[in-house]
């Protein structure tokens, strides 16, 4: 009886009495007997004891026997208990952690070590950890290997001045807003290269779609013929997640449509060089209705709103062999193929690669074409619950207002 016994574990030891540990999670006290729902990681168990159970979040030991009751959670539960306190509560916690019904997100938000506990809340982060064990394990299997690079970089070059400056032992160094550089580095040693980790952006939007940290799932992969081979690579890895976390189908083959037609489809501005939050959702819409697939890719971003690194199209001047993936109305993922010509990076700097010497170094021994594609975890997780703030899927965030807790 020295091993402990998980509340889903329960249903095989009938009979037999076992050592439980977890939560007061609630208690119900009637005229001869108090019900108390214990709570542990796998679940719920049901103690009958006659004595006086101890408040809410009272962390427990429990020895009892294990009895079948059909009505109690699981099928069973424990009879002629022995408590004993492991800790004890100083003070209630901010709200009832037993009722279904979630407080408001400023609330749970303020109260986030305590309120995390809610099971609701709970299994929103453990899906987080579902979709990312997807992830890996679908780019392990197609020989991808993982890594982990630097999160403080020497200079911001990559998007300008949406960066986090630090004191670096008297230097200035910043936060890094993406891996890009490094894994695209990398992809000279591996060929397919994965990470996991989070990135940093200083842009002063308060909406419910940005953090200023957010979890990238980032992937780089060399000798491509084109972006589509990308893509070809995202589909199969949006499947592994969605066999990890439910809720979605990722069709054999996910519809596509160029940025033009795209614009041309939403009745905007031939001349305007980006989607508008309103133009994603009419094309998710119109991809559910005219393909019954709630991804969408569209390719073809114009060069003048891509990044320096990006590949032209060498069919349509003036665009791009990128993409970005919408889900459920709101843009995903982005990738494409990159440039792997040292000249052809000379040429997208105007001739002043200064202040790229590191990343060109890569470049300038020889590099095979590659393109890669980064997940926003939390964004994700937002439309595959269907909550209406990144805020909600996300632990501990960190945003224009909010640094702790």
């Amino acid at each position: 009886m020295s091993s402990r016994v998980l509340a889903a574990e329960l249903s095989r030891h009938v009979g037999a009495r076992v050592r439980v540990a977890g939560w007061v999670h609630r208690r119900r006290r009637l005229k001869s007997v108090t019900f108390v729902v214990l709570r542990d990681r796998s679940g719920f168990a049901q103690v009958v004891t006659s004595g006086a159970a101890p408040p809410e979040e009272t962390v427990v030991e429990v020895r009892a026997t294990v009895s079948a009751n059909p009505r109690a959670p699981g099928g069973v539960e424990l009879t002629s208990p022995v408590l004993e306190t492991l800790s004890a509560p100083v003070s209630p916690p901010p709200f009832d952690l037993y009722r279904p019904v979630l407080p408001a997100l400023p609330t749970i938000l303020d109260h986030a070590p305590v309120a995390l506990r809610h099971p609701l809340l709970r299994e929103r982060f453990s899906l987080a950890a579902a979709a990312v064990r997807g992830f890996r394990s679908t780019l392990d299997a197609l020989g991808f290997t993982e890594t982990h690079t630097p999160k403080i970089v020497a200079s911001a070059t990559e998007s300008g001045a949406n960066v986090f400056g630090i004191d670096y032992f008297g230097r200035p160094a910043y936060l890094a807003q993406s891996p890009q550089f490094f894994k695209q580095a990398l992809v000279g040693v591996f060929e397919r290269v994965y990470e996991v980790g989070p990135v940093f952006r200083a842009e002063p939007h308060d909406t419910a779609r940005h953090l200023a940290q957010y979890t990238s799932l980032d992937a780089e992969l060399g000798f491509i013929e084109d972006h589509h081979d990308v893509m070809a690579v995202l589909r199969e890895v949006l499947a592994g997640m969605a066999a990890e976390t439910g809720g979605v189908t990722v069709p054999e083959r996910i519809p596509e449509i160029h940025f033009a037609a795209a614009l041309e489809l939403v009745g905007a501005d031939p001349r305007e060089p980006d989607l508008a939050p309103a133009h994603e959702r009419a094309l998710s819409e119109w991809a559910v209705r005219e393909h019954s697939s709630e991804f969408l890719f569209v390719t073809g971003y114009p060069m003048a709103k891509r990044p320096f690194y990006t590949h032209p199209d060498p069919a349509r001047p003036g665009y791009s062999n990128s993409f970005d993936l919408l889900f459920r109305g709101l843009e995903l993922v982005t990738g494409g193929q990159r440039l792997h010509r040292h000249e052809d990076y000379v040429a997208a700097l105007g001739g002043d690669v200064s202040s790229y010497g590191d990343y060109l170094a890569a470049f300038a021994h020889g590099m095979p074409p590659h393109g890669g594609f980064a997940i926003g975890l939390e964004r994700f997780l937002a439309r595959l619950l269907g909550v209406a703030n990144v805020r909600e899927v996300t632990l501990f965030p960190r945003d224009l207002h909010r640094l702790s807790p």
